[in-house]
């Protein structure tokens, strides 16, 4: 950084400029008095020698000696003498400075006839004619005229000339010690302003860069305190404030720590927002529904900052009214509650709080506990139905023919067999949920696992002309801990779904990435998809896409939920979304190790 441009620089131009203005004001001031003075003194001077002159010349008249009195009067003090009257031109000393004087000078000059004319006394300073070496030049002289009183009553006076030479080399001899005075000031006020402006602008320097680091976050660096002046006391100051804020943003940081971590904690979604509308903070349970809303509204909703209408609407309508707001948003069949409430800086709103809370589970609990046991007895209704009208069938002797004894007896034991399978899996479910569900987990390779199971369904895809596609990991060596009889039943039921509710010339895919961390396993069908009010039961018991519960067709309704309690039990997590006629996704997570939970 240039010293021009820094607190010392200009610190010491400021005085250098305010000092130098001082001196040459002065200076000016000491040059004009000491002309003045040396001038008045000559004038005083040279009065006093005309007087004495005069003096001398009344009482005893211009005679020889009193030419020669004036002559050494007037070589002492480096002038010439001239004493006129009507009749006489006297001229007295024979100083080189003051040549001759030839008579027409006061004769001519009205201002020097004023001494003899009006017996006052005259003083004037100019360019004089005088004779030197025979010839007429012009010398810068003063001149003070004295009249002469002769006692007869007659008139003269005396001049007395001085060159202005003298005066002008004495007067040179001042200013020269005034301008070596004012550059020693000049030079002595350079080193003290440098010398003044570093002591002030040195622990400026230091709180400058100490302010900083404080600004970069480095709130340990301290300004030393070497003085106990006004830059002491400012020093001390300025470290308790960067104590007392580094205390003050610790205490905001961990409070800012503290609820970042219990709105990522809360169950209930939470989203903030500023003046403009802007979304600024989300936890977990909100992103899920600005996901789920993205996914509905593909290409209405690239903008990743773009939100829901009705959390919009409720928005505008806060920062308007500043009012707490209510509203409902239903997407991918599940129900959300929103309150919305404004934020205030102190008058004014400067954004607003909304928080979401998911109702769907609520809501379908009562219908399910309410379905539950119709959808148990439904199920068994049949089979048993079945079992007892075809064993009566037999007990009747209605049956006539060994063919259709044999007819009945294997519709007997189909019934009975699927009554079994829907037993187990309800036991299967139970353990599951009950936490007492045993894995036997050991090391498998991804790709030759899952190409296995897929292949398994490449003849029912082909049967029904559907094209199933399997995208492995880029990492053929990859190996996760699972239990494999347990993941192939949650593929096997994820696929054969996707297959069932697929048209024929559409296509199923299972799509498998290897992380660091796990796994993540899509199963995506081109199907007719999943109506958003059935979508939030997907994975629970007895849910049936096929109202009718076809038999031999629809299954027991048990299989996703068992899926999703067989991730779970691996530590992972299954998910869905679905738009009706576009077709179907099931992800599934499962970690590396079971250990790590999701």
């Amino acid at each position: 950084m240039k010293i021009w441009k820094s607190v010392v620089g200009k610190l010491w131009i400021t005085i250098l400029i305010l000092v130098s203005f001082v001196l040459l004001f002065l200076t000016i001031l000491l040059l004009q008095f000491f002309e003045n003075f040396h001038l008045n003194e000559v004038e005083k001077q040279m009065t006093k020698i005309a007087t004495k002159i005069s003096e001398h010349v009344t009482e005893t008249g211009p005679t020889k000696n009193t030419l020669l009195t004036a002559a050494e009067i007037t070589d002492t003090y480096s002038a010439r003498t001239v004493i006129i009257d009507h009749k006489r031109y006297w001229q007295a000393g024979d100083n080189q400075n003051v040549p001759k004087i030839s008579p027409n000078v006061i004769k001519k000059d009205l201002d020097l006839k004023l001494a003899l004319s009006r017996q006052e006394h005259v003083v004037k300073q100019g360019n004089f004619a005088v004779n030197l070496n025979g010839k007429k030049v012009h010398r810068q002289m003063m001149v003070v005229g004295v009249p002469i009183k002769y006692a007869s009553g007659e008139k003269g006076a005396v001049y007395v000339f001085q060159s202005l030479n003298t005066i002008q080399k004495t007067i040179n001899q001042s200013k020269k010690l005034i301008y070596i005075s004012a550059g020693i000031a000049i030079i002595l006020t350079t080193f003290f302003a440098f010398f003044l402006s570093t002591r002030i602008a040195s622990p400026l320097s230091a709180m400058r860069k100490a302010a900083i680091q404080v600004a970069k976050g480095h709130f340990d660096l301290k300004v030393p305190v070497l003085t106990h002046d006004d830059m002491g006391e400012l020093a001390k100051t300025f470290n308790q404030m960067a104590q007392k804020l580094k205390v003050n943003l610790t205490a905001l940081n961990q409070e800012k720590e503290q609820l970042s971590r219990i709105i990522n904690s809360m169950a209930d979604g939470v989203m903030t927002f500023d003046r403009q509308g802007q979304l600024v903070i989300s936890n977990p349970p909100a992103r899920i529904l600005l996901h789920s809303w993205r996914f509905e509204n593909k290409g209405q909703a690239e903008d990743i900052r773009s939100l829901p209408h009705t959390v919009t609407s409720l928005f505008q309508h806060v920062v308007t009214n500043e009012n707490k707001e209510n509203g409902e948003i239903n997407f991918q069949g599940r129900s959300w509650v929103i309150v919305m409430s404004p934020l205030y800086d102190q008058d004014k709103v400067r954004g607003a709080v909304a928080v979401l809370r998911d109702m769907t589970e609520e809501r379908q609990l009562d219908q399910l506990r309410k379905g539950f046991i119709a959808n148990v007895s439904h199920e068994l209704k049949t089979p048993i139905a079945m079992l007892q009208g075809y064993s009566e069938a037999i007990i009747d002797n209605i049956v006539q023919t060994p063919e259709e004894m044999r007819e009945l007896t294997q519709i007997i034991h189909d019934e009975s067999l699927r009554m079994g399978r829907l037993v187990n899996e309800l036991l299967d479910l139970a353990k599951l949920e009950a936490g007492h569900f045993q894995l036997n987990q050991t090391l498998v390779n991804v790709d030759s696992f899952f190409s296995r199971v897929v292949n398994k369904f490449q003849n029912v895809a082909k049967e029904s002309g559907i094209t199933l596609v399997f995208r492995g990991p880029s990492q053929k060596d990859y190996e996760f801990e699972c239990d494999p009889d347990r993941i192939e039943q949650v593929l096997t039921n994820l696929i054969d779904n996707a297959i069932r509710h697929t048209k024929e010339g559409n296509t199923v895919t299972v799509e498998v990435e290897a992380g660091k961390k796990g796994i993540y396993t899509n199963v995506v069908d081109t199907g007719v998809g999943i109506s958003e009010e059935d979508l939030p039961f997907v994975f629970e018991r007895f849910y049936k896409a096929d109202k009718a519960r076809t038999r031999g067709k629809s299954g027991t309704g048990l299989g996703l939920s068992i899926a999703k309690n067989i991730v779970k039990a691996h530590g992972g997590g299954i998910t869905v979304n679905s738009k009706k006629g576009e077709g179907t996704t099931f992800t599934f997570f499962l970690p590396k190790n079971a250990s790590e939970k999701v």
